[in-house]
């Protein structure tokens, strides 16, 4: 029923900037979350940022100051601007679509970033 694709990750220097971008389509409500995860190698997937439904947002730690999530609801998309990445960040970045309305979650593909000089 719903689909979900992530684009624009890549290989970027520290320092520099990456604009992921999530699609969300098919059969889905208004009300939902919308969420990044990453997950880097031999490493739990972990949280990045959510954008409730409700506009809450919610940063790890670890990003904060430096990424900031967005969402579209028109064009059921979601944004997470990555400025200033460092080794660390490196990971595959999945996009969580949570529609209250099924209580489920929809993932995507992932999408790799990988930050080294």
């Amino acid at each position: 029923q719903v689909q979900v694709v992530e684009s624009g990750g890549g290989l970027v220097q520290p320092g520099e900037s990456l604009r992921l971008s999530c699609a969300a389509s098919g059969s889905i409500s208004s009300v939902y979350n919308m969420a990044w995860y990453r997950q880097a190698p031999e490493k739990q997937r972990e949280l990045v940022a959510r954008v409730t439904s409700g506009g809450t947002i919610t940063y790890a730690d670890s990003v904060k100051g430096r990424f900031t999530i967005s969402r579209d609801n028109a064009k059921n998309t979601a944004i997470l601007q990555m400025n200033s990445l460092k080794p660390e960040d490196t990971a595959v970045y999945y996009c969580a679509i949570y529609v209250v309305a099924f209580q489920r979650t929809y993932w995507g593909q992932g999408t790799q970033v990988t930050v080294s000089s």
